[in-house]
């Protein structure tokens, strides 16, 4: 199978089957699954590909950035979610980008890049307001899994292209927005309000350390074990950790509010 055939059909699927997912179990797990490297994933591995593992390895630093990046979109967002959907998207996009600008331009090491994005997240999820518990999903309109699709694919296309340009660490910035994340909160806080826009962020920074671990992992065997195992090995310490933070998704006591 050619490259430009892997392209256009791994993101999309990769999509479907998470959306179809939260659709079955829930806002809060359709956060927790769009937490995962669902694109920016296939973008890494593409840039491998083309670019050779020195260049990708690069850009799992980007990547942490953008892991630190999405902590603060979130946390943004669910402290202006009472102003309104259009305001708290606004604000969680400037503090990503004020972020992901600001983290970009630390000389830290690898290692240095996924602490300060454990750390961010840690705050990000005792930040978030949280006061009771949604149950339920968001009706979503008829276009929406074409939609998420055809973005997943435009966003692999667009930045494996443009990678030789704005070089590796920003392109795994760029790759780490959470496009879909912001989709399905602002689809829950339009249908069903702030407790729940809150509760699908919250769960979306909880999946973001199985994100995390992905981009480090994948960053430190790259070079010395081969694009292969590295990718193996990167999704197995993802798929560990995201099954923890699923547990945590599920036995996290949720007070009501007063």
């Amino acid at each position: 199978m050619s490259l430009i055939l892997l392209k256009l059909v791994l993101p999309p699927l990769l999509i479907l089957a998470a959306s179809l997912a939260g659709r079955r179990w829930g806002d809060a797990i359709g956060g927790w699954l769009v937490g995962l490297p669902l694109t920016s994933g296939p973008v890494a591995a593409f840039l491998a590909i083309q670019y050779g593992p020195d260049f990708a390895a690069a850009a799992t630093n980007g990547s942490l950035v953008g892991t630190a990046a999405q902590a603060c979109f979130s946390l943004g967002y669910a402290l202006l979610a009472r102003q309104g959907w259009a305001l708290a998207l606004l604000g969680g996009a400037l503090a990503y980008a004020g972020t992901g600008f600001l983290i970009q331009a630390l000389p830290l090491p690898h290692w240095g890049y996924f602490v300060l994005a454990l750390l961010m997240l840690t705050a990000s999820a005792h930040l978030i307001p949280h006061r009771e518990t949604v149950r339920g999903t968001v009706a979503a309109p008829w276009w929406d899994l074409p939609a998420r699709m055809g973005v997943a694919t435009t966003l692999v296309l667009t930045l494996t292209a443009a990678a030789a340009f704005v070089g590796a660490k920003t392109a795994g910035v760029m790759a780490s927005f959470p496009v879909f994340g912001a989709i399905l909160a602002v689809f829950a806080h339009r249908m069903r309000g702030t407790a729940m826009a809150s509760q699908v962020l919250r769960g979306m920074v909880l999946a973001l350390y199985g994100f995390a671990t992905f981009f480090f992992v994948l960053g430190l065997l790259l070079i010395p074990a081969g694009i292969v195992p590295a990718f193996l090995a990167a999704t197995a310490s993802t798929l560990l950790v995201q099954a923890g933070a699923l547990r945590l998704i599920h036995r996290a006591p949720v007070p009501k509010a007063a």
